[in-house]
């Protein structure tokens, strides 16, 4: 079983199975579950896992925390739960707070499409960059290959979101779909009709919503509008037509349904969307960007520093995906969003963050946890840094937030925009290329990362300590703990145990253990020894707490609580105890070094089974370390590992 599926399979399994899962969608860094009972789920285990960062319950939404592979666990996890899942959303599960329903809407449609939104948001960005630099002219195939294919999603994202809005629904994903293809059908389009036709007379005139009418169905006014590139509308056209469809289904025979019932959901909904939904939606968007812009405009520096200052608490508890559509709206409306881009300024901030703890902390534990989160951060994924190092450590969460919001100011002040949807981190420059050419923006860009990047960097060398370290959690959900013999000193309250080796043989590191459930210390950590003598012994006064039938592995329990698994050789459970004898029974108090097991070296490797003997702290959770030996041989009476306890 492989990396990944293995960790999935434990996801599954605590989450409460995927009986109890109604839907899964995932972002850049977490599997997002809607379950039917989130109190069954058993998160603390969840949150200690390695693979997972952490775990989270918000926005109507079970959110697993993977970091940069979770495309890979998601698959994994898909497997298991089975694809008959994607569209049960809408129907299933308990009714949500109307802002958790409104998140789990948004998060659900837009998370498909992230990452190529991103990535031809990006080659837009760069083709008007290229042109700019006049490494080809506008006109030039290359332009306009480039362009096209940069351009195509944002042109007919109806389309694309008309697929997923029905997914999301529970409308039959191909009706959804060719719902936004209509809305993107050029003879219906407001700028295709004023080119040929003059107008039979105009809505609203006078208004900021004046409405040419060109067409009109059996007498009813069409106001035409121009819906490619546009994101709202086709969302809401496609809940109506989700409601259609439900109700079809109610009431046609079932002979027919096959192509009576998206006959009818087409026609329902597309002429009332037409009519009523799209034209109104629209007037709507229309109506929240002139209000948000000019709430900016009263202060656009403070607008600026609340959202570069509050951007990482709405990721923390995944809010921000709430603010998702005033950001799309106001590039679709507005041709830029100038209000949510200051959140820009804190990927860069928690990245100096970061690297100042990299130059600042002498815990081994933590410097490596700190580079690849910053190289993460610098791509725009800050998710495992806030999560496995900032707010554990506290006070460069804040320091974060404060420099975040600074930027933030700067950003708001100089009317930083992105006029291209797409991007992240470091690839986001290119859609803040003004598409007139001209590079103000792009120095703006510069100049408030480097703002964030050094107030961020500079506050963190002064104001973090690096004894606050002890209190850092890894990205495995164990706890990274200062061991130098200077800090074990200044902690009283620190206690080591020691656990002699119960083996003699090869030290092998428990990560390179052919079983991922240890390798991947799913069941705890600890170190591993490949045997030369077929003798286990105690490695510490305690009582055997678990000796199983087959005599393969034996559990000890400390008087300080650490439970100990010896597992004698890999999947040696299928021997049924041949080559095994029990020298002890469970229940048995036993001291260190007492004898308990004897095995046969020569039957395990003779059935083809590796003789690979993790030992494990099963209840690692407990404790703030579990520390093994770096020797390459050990024998009995030698230690294996310490466990440090607060």
């Amino acid at each position: 079983m492989g990396k990944y599926q293995t960790v999935a399979k434990e996801i599954v399994d605590k989450i409460g199975g995927k009986e109890n899962v109604n839907s899964l969608t995932h972002c850049i860094t977490r599997l997002r579950f809607k379950l039917k009972d989130e109190s069954i789920a058993q998160t603390d285990v969840l949150k200690d896992m390695d693979g997972i960062v952490t775990v989270m319950s918000s926005g109507g939404q079970y959110q697993v925390v993977i970091g940069n592979h979770v495309a890979e666990v998601y698959q994994e996890v898909q497997t298991l739960l089975g694809n008959q899942l994607e569209t049960t959303a809408a129907t299933e599960g308990p009714k949500m707070k109307p802002l958790d329903a409104f998140i789990d809407v948004i998060s659900g449609i837009f998370q498909p499409i992230l990452g190529v939104m991103a990535a031809t948001g990006m080659l837009k960005g760069l083709n008007t960059l290229f042109e700019t630099l006049g490494w080809y002219s506008a006109d030039s195939g290359s332009y306009i290959v480039l362009n096209g294919i940069g351009d195509a999603l944002f042109m007919f994202l109806p389309i694309i979101l008309g697929y997923t809005a029905a997914k999301k629904f529970s409308l039959k994903p191909m009706v959804g779909l060719v719902v936004g293809a209509i809305m993107c059908y050029p003879g219906l389009q407001s700028s295709t009709l004023s080119g040929s036709m003059e107008p039979l007379y105009t809505l609203f005139e006078g208004t900021m919503f004046a409405s040419p009418v060109y067409l009109d169905f059996f007498g009813l006014p069409i106001i035409s509008m121009d819906y490619t590139s546009t994101v709202v509308p086709v969302i809401f056209v496609v809940f109506f037509a989700s409601k259609v469809e439900r109700l079809l289904n109610k009431i046609i025979p079932d002979l027919v349904k096959f192509f009576i019932v998206p006959l009818l959901t087409l026609v329902v909904s597309l002429v009332v969307g037409l009519l009523l939904i799209g034209p109104f939606v629209t007037f709507g968007s229309t109506a929240i960007a002139q209000t948000i812009m000019s709430v900016r405009d009263f202060s656009p520096m403070l607008a600026g520093a609340v959202v570069g200052g509050t951007w990482q608490i709405l990721v923390i508890f995944g809010l921000h995906w709430g603010f998702i559509p005033i950001y799309i709206n106001n590039i679709v409306t507005n041709g830029y969003d100038n209000v949510m881009m200051p959140f820009f300024a804190c990927t860069f901030a928690t990245s100096a963050v970061v690297l100042a703890i990299f130059f600042k902390t002498k815990d081994q534990k933590l410097k490596e946890m700190t580079i690849p989160n910053f190289i993460s951060g610098i791509f725009g994924v800050t998710e495992p840094a806030i999560y496995g190092i900032l707010l554990p450590l506290k006070k460069p969460f804040i320091i974060s937030c404060i420099a975040g919001a600074i930027g933030g100011g700067f950003y708001g002040a100089f009317n930083f925009r992105k006029f291209v949807m797409g991007g992240m981190g470091i690839f986001e420059f290119p859609g803040m290329m003004n598409p007139d050419g001209s590079m103000g923006n792009l120095y703006v860009a510069f100049a408030g990362v480097i703002i964030s990047f050094v107030i961020a960097f500079v506050l963190t060398m002064v104001l973090f300590k690096d004894k606050e370290s002890v209190a850092v959690a890894s990205a495995s959900g164990t706890v990274a703990v200062e061991t130098s013999s200077e800090v074990v000193a200044e902690k009283p309250s620190l206690k080591k145990v020691t656990l002699i080796s119960p083996l003699v043989g090869k030290v092998l590191p428990l990560k390179e253990v052919s079983d991922d459930a240890f390798a991947l210390e799913i069941l705890g950590k600890g170190s591993a020894v490949i045997p030369s003598e077929g003798l286990v012994v105690a490695p510490i006064d305690g009582v055997v707490t678990t000796l199983f039938p087959s005599l393969h592995a034996i559990g000890i329990t400390s008087e300080d609580g650490i439970e100990i698994l010896i597992h004698v050789g890999i999947n040696t459970v299928q021997l049924d105890g041949k080559g095994f004898k029990a020298l002890v029974e469970q229940g048995d108090t036993v001291k260190a070094g007492q004898h308990l097991l004897e095995f046969d070296i020569a039957v395990i490797e003779a059935a083809g089974f590796s003789i690979e003997t993790p030992v494990v702290i099963t209840n690692t959770d407990q404790f703030l370390d579990v520390l093994a030996t770096n020797e390459a041989t050990i024998t009995h009476g030698e230690t294996l590992i310490d466990v440090l306890i607060g």
